[in-house]
């Protein structure tokens, strides 16, 4: 994928809105129904339950930070995640420890408005 290339991303998926195909994803970068789920619990506006409980990508259980109308923030440590929706995807990104979290979610979000303005 093109934003592994930024290096401000080790690890991705896209998935369609509905969480219900993977479009795309990293090797060994396997998301759960049950975790895209609560991805899209906590882009439809109600990230209650992931402030308190955690958003769990890929088998790791992250702390959630910042959840915006589409987007969805979260850390482990010194590395996190990065969970965007576009009309008819789901990008979620992961960065490793010495990536900065800043660059990370500014790679996204810009992959996910030109899917926007590509009608994705």
């Amino acid at each position: 994928m093109s934003w592994q290339g930024s290096g401000h991303v080790d690890k991705g998926a896209i998935y369609s809105a509905k969480g219900d195909s993977v479009w795309a994803a990293s090797p060994g970068f396997t998301i759960s129904p049950t975790e895209i789920q609560e991805a899209i619990t906590g882009l439809s506006g109600k990230p209650d339950k992931l402030y308190a409980d955690g958003i769990h990508i890929a088998g790791e259980r992250y702390v959630l930070t910042k959840a915006e109308d589409r987007s969805l923030y979260a850390r482990k440590g010194r590395e996190g995640v990065v969970i965007v929706k576009t009309t008819q995807a789901i990008l979620i990104a992961h960065y490793s420890e010495g990536m900065i979290a800043g660059n990370s979610a500014q790679t996204v979000e810009q992959l996910a408005d030109y899917l926007i303005s590509t009608g994705y």
